[in-house]
């Protein structure tokens, strides 16, 4: 956001079932969550935009994609999927999914430990553990099952080619939950696509080394019209 700020009008929000926002009701899929970012942007002014989606938020910005094409001015997005059912083995898909069911009962304290370190690289700075375990700690539960049943659901393979704008995949060289090849899916299925690696950087790669992918934003956004 602060590094951003000074050249881009940068808005971000709190998705139904995380940080301020309400859980969201028990049927609540990936098209809903859509339709709320829809809304989202009607009430704060913005008819069209360049998405950014890192991970779920990723999923979610390829579906907005799904329903709302033309309000979308370009992507990009980070260390995501197209949906964990369009980019991993059956198997692998259910173990995330029922890790997650059965995590989600967990403490807050606890979710962090086990969650916060798969998010970085082994080398990742002490400060910047704990500021990932203060969000970590104060997950939604019921939020969390839904977003990760959502993954499970989508596939978005189909969608790829149909994308039609300007999209840049910034994804960590060191990112074990969505792995080089997950990117190099998406950077062959999406026809304007450019893929941006950055070193020694995780799954949550804008946190961890905020100044190279801030750098890739602001090329990618002063690149086009």
């Amino acid at each position: 956001m602060e590094g951003l700020s000074d050249a881009f009008r940068v808005i971000a929000w709190d998705a139904p079932g995380a940080g301020e926002s309400s859980d969201p009701p028990e049927q609540f899929t990936i098209t809903d969550w859509a339709h709320c970012l829809a809304s989202f942007l009607d009430a704060v002014g913005v008819d069209r935009a360049v998405i950014v989606g890192l991970s779920w938020g990723g999923v979610l910005a390829q579906e907005f994609y799904r329903s709302y094409p033309a309000r979308v001015a370009g992507f990009l997005l980070a260390d995501t999927y197209a949906g964990w059912k369009g980019s991993l083995p059956v198997d692998d898909c259910e173990k995330r999914l029922q890790r997650c069911l059965r995590d989600s009962s967990l403490p807050g304290d606890e979710f962090a430990t086990r969650w916060v370190p798969e998010m970085f690289t082994e080398g990742a700075p002490a400060e910047l553990i704990d500021e990932m375990s203060i969000v970590f700690r104060e997950f939604h539960p019921h939020g969390f099952r839904l977003m990760a049943r959502s993954l499970a659901d989508t596939d978005t393979t189909g969608l790829l080619p149909a994308i039609e704008v300007p999209t840049l995949l910034v994804w960590g060289d060191d990112d074990r939950r969505s792995p080089k090849n997950i990117a190099e899916q998406l950077r062959d299925g999406i026809p304007k696509a450019e893929l941006a690696i950055i070193p020694r950087a995780g799954h949550v790669s804008n946190m961890e080394q905020p100044e190279k992918f801030n750098a890739h934003v602001r090329r990618f956004l002063l690149s086009e019209p």
